[in-house]
Order: structure tokens, then C-alpha cells, then sequence
């Protein structure tokens, strides 16, 4: 999967998030680009960094890799920003949501921070 010409759109994002494509979700991203994660491990005050391609195409490579389903409920987008809602599930009922705000530069995605939910 390619970039489309005018960058990242919320369609191709759901794309590769639903189809679990680590590739083309790390194929959005910029080469110098910062992953803030939120959540019950990594709290506001020390976020979780993934810093630069080789850090995020992992981490990508990990959560494709499990057995979950993503789909992602609505998303928004200009020139410069980009924000979605995803809801996750595992096989044992399990379920993760997770709110999303990406900073583009040039129609790749240069900064996202995402904050991440999980069942108890």
C-alpha cells in the first residue's frame, strides 16, 4: 500500500488498522516521526515514546501481529491534523478503545498521541 498523492487519509488509515497491515500503517509515518502512547502503563506524566521509524514500524509489527480485531468507529482530518477513535477486541472478549490525534507535515504523519483504554 502506497501513500495516497494528497498524504494519510482517515480511509487509508482505516485500511491498514482494520486489515492489520503493519507495513502500510508504518508507511504513513515520517521518518523522524514521535509515537506518544497514553495509558494504565504509561501515564501522562511519563508517556511511552517510540521515537522514529524503526521504534513505531515495531511496535506496529507487535499489535498487527496479535490476535485482535480493530476497527476503527470515526475519524477527522485537515491538511495538517488527523484524529480517529479505534475499538479494539481480543478472541477472550477483552476489549481496548483507543483516541488518536496525529500531527502531518507534508501528508505524513510527523507526531501522534494516542490514549489507550482496556477492560479491567
Amino acid at each position: 500500500m502506497t501513500i495516497p498523492s494528497n498524504g494519510v487519509s482517515v480511509a487509508s488509515l482505516k485500511r491498514a488498522i482494520e486489515g492489520r497491515d503493519a507495513k502500510a500503517l508504518a508507511s504513513f509515518y515520517d521518518d523522524n516521526a514521535v509515537l506518544q502512547i497514553i495509558d494504565r502503563e504509561n501515564p501522562p506524566s511519563k508517556p511511552r515514546q517510540l521515537k522514529g521509524l524503526a521504534e513505531i514500524t515495531a511496535y506496529f509489527d507487535d499489535v498487527c501481529g496479535r490476535a485482535m480485531t480493530h476497527r476503527i468507529d470515526s475519524g477527522v482530518a485537515d491538511d495538517n491534523n488527523l484524529a480517529f477513535t479505534q475499538a479494539c477486541a481480543y478472541p477472550d472478549g477483552a476489549k481496548v478503545f483507543c483516541a488518536a490525534m496525529l500531527e502531518l507535515k507534508d501528508g505524513r504523519i510527523v507526531r501522534q498521541t494516542a490514549v489507550q483504554v482496556w477492560d479491567e
